[in-house]
């Protein structure tokens, strides 16, 4: 039996193309209804609402209320569409928000722990709203490794940083982009410092905050008001977090889990290439399986994948030659690679 390490995807993929995404693929309508149960008694829109919308409402669906219980409810639905019967699930981890998500796939929290903690903490970011993000590639479109330029622009995003008034981090390492997130000065530094590049680089988030940086700390610090320890327990399947720890079952410290998933993983950058990366070394799946919804987070783990020599891989070539000899990615935002991981 292949084995496979499943990946979930963070905010910004619910988009136009993906509405609807839970009526066409959620596998339990018990547990969906329980869910929009869940946001009614908050105030909130159903999921089942929003997801089957006359039409998409960039204002509407991308907000961090809305848009973390719809990508928490895509992923998790996607993650029991997988035949278990036919894969063999060894590690969970996930970009950013999916690191919920991942957290209900391995068992630490049940389905319904982890929508109140994607929802609520969705809902803090929005109602906080502190800053924003900014996404710039260093690698170049043939996905070749060139650290040097990693590092020019790491340093630049210090001396930024460093100035008066001014905030600029590095919220997420993203295979060859990086999500810098701080206040509007920094931001628009780093913006009009750096070259265009692709045709839309740099580009700014819309209804994104902050996320991992210190800035977060007061949604963190209500985040743990709100939220309480015992929704966590041991883990099923190994978790590779935000750092690269791996949290195994029976074996991890719950306390810490909770710790640092409102903590650390909140106002401390995400290192989601390390992640993919010790989770080809550490388990050496056959495959790498990524949640919908959307489909944006493959190239990211693929970069990551060569920037950890993952196979001898050195490019995009070498990806697109590799995946298509033996696939080694399935992304289930795209039919026919979910086909390939779902139950005929």
């Amino acid at each position: 039996m292949p084995t496979a390490v499943v990946i979930c995807p963070g905010r910004g993929t619910y988009n136009a193309g993906e509405l609807g995404y839970l009526g066409r693929h959620f596998p339990d309508p018990a547990l969906l209804a329980r869910f929009d149960v869940m946001r009614a008694e908050a105030g909130q829109e159903t999921l089942s609402e929003l997801d089957m919308a006359e039409r998409f409402s960039l204002a509407k669906h991308t907000r961090g209320d809305n848009a973390s219980g719809l990508i928490y409810a895509a992923s998790l639905g996607d993650f029991l569409s997988i035949d278990r019967g036919a894969i063999d699930i060894v590690a969970v981890t996930g970009n950013s928000m999916g690191w919920y998500t991942a957290l209900a796939c391995g068992g630490a929290l049940d389905a319904e722990a982890g929508f109140r903690i994607a929802n609520t903490m969705g809902t803090l970011m929005q109602q906080a709203l502190i800053g924003g993000q900014t996404v710039y590639p260093w690698l170049d479109e043939d996905w070749v490794p060139r650290p040097e330029r990693k590092r020019e622009l790491l340093d630049l995003v210090s001396r930024i940083g460093a100035e008066p008034d001014t905030q600029l981090y590095l919220s997420i390492d993203l295979g060859g982009m990086l999500v810098l997130a701080g206040n509007a000065a920094g931001l628009e530094a780093f913006e009009q410092a750096v070259p265009r590049v692709q045709e839309r680089f740099p580009l700014r988030l819309g209804n994104h905050a902050a996320f991992h940086t210190p800035m977060q700390a007061p949604v963190a610090e209500a985040g743990r008001e709100a939220l309480p320890s015992d929704l966590f327990g041991q883990p099923h399947l190994p978790l590779i977090d935000g750092r690269g720890k791996i949290w195994w079952p029976g074996a991890s410290d719950v306390a810490a889990l909770y710790d640092y998933t409102l903590g650390q993983q909140v106002t401390e950058s995400y290192d989601f290439t390390h992640a993919v990366t010790v989770a080809a070394r550490e388990f050496a799946p056959d495959l790498f399986i990524v949640l919908g919804p959307g489909t944006t987070l493959g190239g990211a783990v693929a970069q990551s994948l060569i920037l950890a020599g993952w196979r001898s891989m050195g490019s995009k070539a070498d990806f697109r030659a590799r995946q298509a000899d033996a696939p080694l990615l399935a992304a289930m935002g795209m039919p026919d690679q979910r086909a390939v991981v779902t139950a005929s």
